[in-house]
């Protein structure tokens, strides 16, 4: 990690406040625990799209013509991995987002938060398989550590621990789609995204809400809440950081995220949970220590800005 400076501090403090607002996501979500997570996921992901173009179009015109420009001038082989890998990654990201909500609020905030603790390990993993990336021997001692922290998990609720790997897996697949399209803007791809994903999900949106939805304005509230303080304004807070900060150090920040959820879901939420849970908690957690050992001797593989369900902006290191 690089040695802070006066020039670099507020790139730090930039890229600590969207990992801390992340950290209390979820409290809008459990504000809108008695909607449908359908609804939430269509509002979500609605108000989003709106607040990026509009900051898009007013401030960051540049960035849409250049990487229009960029799109243009590629082969025919780059635009249909653009296309393909763009429906991928809205598909994936609203698949993500919704499975995030409805754990959340229908089962646990400790399995969503445990899924997030997971998704940087898996990501390696099938960033080997898929990417060819090299792993050293401490990435894969602590990929088996995070394989028995997930047995744990599996013997004391199979169900939780399936939940957690789906939320980890949709978040580790959209990542590998965004490692692979990282020379274009990630807020233009961003956008793209979720107008695809809006555009999926909006033909079915009495499927997803039900048919009683209700639309309050305490519901509204919280929605916006949601899209404007818990995503757009910690992704810019993101994206302003990775000007000075390198991936591996926003890699390190990124595990405040499921840590202040932990702290949250048994401190003010007041979730219960056992021996087994938190034997496997400190595993992945000191299996986190243990793979991002010595980051200074690490490849640089480049920077992606990538979003996990609820808003969480991540860089895949």
């Amino acid at each position: 990690m690089e040695t802070t400076t006066t020039t670099t501090k507020p790139y730090y403090a930039a890229g600590l406040a969207a990992f801390v607002i992340w950290g209390f996501v979820p409290f809008p979500l459990k504000a809108l625990a008695a909607y449908p997570s359908g609804q939430i996921l269509y509002f979500r992901v609605a108000l989003s799209v709106v607040l990026l173009l509009f900051i898009s179009l007013l401030f960051r015109r540049k960035q849409l013509l250049a990487t229009w420009a960029q799109l243009k001038a590629s082969t025919t082989k780059e635009k249909r991995m653009f296309a393909m890998y763009t429906f991928f990654g809205g598909v994936l990201l609203a698949s993500n987002w919704l499975s995030f909500i409805y754990v959340v609020n229908q089962i646990d905030i400790q399995t969503g938060s445990f899924a997030y603790l997971l998704c940087p390990i898996i990501t390696a993993v099938l960033g080997f398989l898929l990417l060819k990336e090299e792993l050293r021997l401490n990435q894969w001692l602590a990929i088996g550590m995070s394989v028995i922290s997930c047995t744990l998990i599996g013997s004391g609720d199979i169900t939780k621990l399936l939940f957690s790997l789906l939320i980890a897996f949709t978040y580790a697949f959209y990542l590998i789609t965004q490692r692979i399209l990282k020379v274009y803007d990630k807020i233009v791809l961003l956008k793209l995204q979720l107008l695809l994903a809006f555009a999926f999900i909006g033909p079915f949106y009495t499927s997803f809400a039900g048919a009683d939805a209700q639309l309050t304005a305490h519901f509204f509230t919280n929605a916006l809440i949601l899209s404007a303080g818990f995503t757009v304004l910690p992704l810019f807070l993101n994206l302003f950081a990775l000007k000075e900060l390198t991936s591996g150090t926003i890699g390190i920040l990124m595990y405040i995220n499921p840590i202040l959820n932990f702290v949250i879901a048994f401190l003010y939420f007041g979730e219960e949970t056992t021996t087994t849970k938190v034997a496997a908690y400190l595993i992945i957690f000191l299996s986190v220590i243990i793979y991002n050992l010595k980051l200074k001797g690490r490849k640089k593989r480049g920077d992606g800005l990538v979003i996990p369900p609820v808003g969480t902006t991540a860089v895949i290191k």
